[in-house]
């Protein structure tokens, strides 16, 4: 990969959004103040987005919408595999399936992991910055949504790795998992939720869907700048859930692999 210039253009672009979105936060509240927004009679520059360790929750939830880029990066090095034959070549020539596996496994992981350490650098800069709030015991609190964060982003580039093994079109695969991810089960999830003639038995499905359970992981935090109730922690019950999914996707890209006919 480190020669392929697309898998660097993605890296890049998703380095520059996290940081567009974790460092303009602050540029974006006086653009509203600018416009005569305001929240409630609150001037919107006053709003605490960077207050420790509120911050933690407020950027690992924007930034999880950045990790589609990600898995843009998985379904290109996958799928290529296939396209350029490469794969193929390398089973003739004594790679294990298995070997494999560990190899998209561990670039997965490496992704994860360099995201994670990028949000969280990103957070501790802009904290330590612009945070009205003192002392280590502070900064240091709510680090859980880090480690949910890291959790998010392995468990949808494993979701990822065993759609595009299933279907390696990339073109097809990424156009796909954008629109399933931003759109479809996302508005399917709010019509079940919202529609008045669904049964209540099946409204609490939607917290285990494969993709809202990865939203629900860390809640919308914004509420409480309104002065709303608000979840300013990890629930045991949604880890569980996005932990079983993990399975469920280790799972499925080692039964479709060993299945695959290459």
């Amino acid at each position: 990969m480190k020669n392929y210039r697309p898998f660097w253009i993605l890296v890049i672009m998703y380095i520059v959004v996290v940081i567009l979105i974790t460092c303009g936060g602050g540029l974006f509240l006086q653009f509203l103040k600018k416009q005569g927004a305001d929240f409630n009679g609150i001037d919107p520059t006053l709003i605490p987005l960077y207050d420790f360790p509120d911050i933690w929750q407020n950027m690992t939830y924007l930034g999880s919408f950045c990790k589609v880029i990600l898995g843009f990066i998985v379904v290109i090095s996958v799928a290529n595999e296939e396209s350029f034959r490469t794969l193929r070549q390398n089973i003739i020539d004594g790679l294990s399936k298995q070997e494999f596996l560990w190899s998209k496994l561990l670039l997965i992981l490496g992704l994860s992991v360099g995201a994670t350490i990028l949000m969280f650098l990103c957070a501790l800069l802009m904290g330590s910055l612009y945070s009205s709030s003192g002392g280590m015991q502070q900064v240091f609190q709510s680090m859980d949504f880090i480690w949910a964060y890291f959790l998010i982003l392995l468990t949808y580039l494993c979701f990822c790795f065993w759609v595009t093994l299933l279907l390696p079109r990339t073109g097809l695969v990424i156009v796909g998992l954008f629109l399933y991810t931003i759109i479809f089960e996302p508005f399917f999830a709010l019509f079940l939720e919202n529609f008045p003639y669904i049964s209540d038995f099946i409204r609490p499905s939607t917290a285990f869907f494969p993709v809202r359970s990865l939203y629900n992981l860390i809640p919308v935090p914004f509420s409480k700048f309104l002065l709303r109730e608000f979840q300013e922690f990890v629930s045991l019950k949604e880890t569980m859930i996005v932990i079983g999914w993990l399975g469920v996707n280790l799972f499925l890209c080692r039964l479709i692999l060993h299945r695959k006919d290459w």
